[in-house]
């Protein structure tokens, strides 16, 4: 049995200011950094083999205060853009209320909530979980299919696109999904990486 820990990075400073980031690389928060100092807690009692992070600073700096914490600043740390937030093209650095407003509130929820659907010179959902997936499967599955606990850090949206498929939610339900900030969700895979049971660790 392998246990994988998925976590969304701490507070940015644009989460803070309710704006579109996407790839745009933002620093956290001192709240952002404290709610990795917590995650860190949580998951003391887990023995990691290997982790896998974004390219982006404010999933390297979570993942740096949870190494920390736990004190295993030596295990092994893989970083991919594969695992970066989804691009949200022309309204990345812009405020949501402020892009509801201009475009209308049920357009602004079809680009951050529909599956196929991208903004303007951005990514889709779909987009994302291409790249994650394939990424996932040959990288980070291997590790678990040989019995490791491995610790993922990355974005709401990478991290819902591999929900989607490890949870097998449907294209409609994946849009009620949220992810918070530094709140780890556990999944216990057997050697056919058939998850025995999913939690949210809080």
């Amino acid at each position: 049995m392998s246990k994988l820990v998925i976590v969304r990075h701490g507070q940015s400073v644009w989460n803070l200011e309710n704006r579109f980031t996407g790839s745009t690389d933002i620093d956290l928060t001192a709240q952002g950094r404290h709610e990795a100092e917590i995650t860190g807690e949580r998951l003391k009692n887990i023995h990691f083999s290997a982790c896998f992070v974004s390219a982006l600073k404010r999933a390297k700096e979570t993942l740096d205060i949870i190494l920390s914490v736990i004190g295993k600043e030596h295990l092994p740390v893989y970083e991919s853009a594969a695992l970066n937030e989804r691009i949200y093209g022309d309204l990345q650095g812009l405020n949501k209320a402020d892009t509801a407003e201009k475009y209308g509130a049920q357009q602004v929820a079809l680009w951050r909530r529909s599956f196929d659907i991208a903004p303007p010179n951005g990514e889709s959902l779909k987009d994302t979980q291409v790249r994650v997936l394939k990424y996932y499967h040959e990288e980070i599955e291997p590790h678990l299919r040989h019995g490791e606990n491995i610790l993922v850090v990355a974005h709401g949206n990478s991290l819902r696109a591999l929900m989607m498929y490890l949870e097998d939610i449907s294209k409609d339900a994946i849009a009620e999904v949220d992810i918070l900030t530094c709140v780890p969700r556990l999944y216990e895979l057997d050697e056919h990486m058939k998850i025995l049971k999913a939690e949210n660790l809080t």
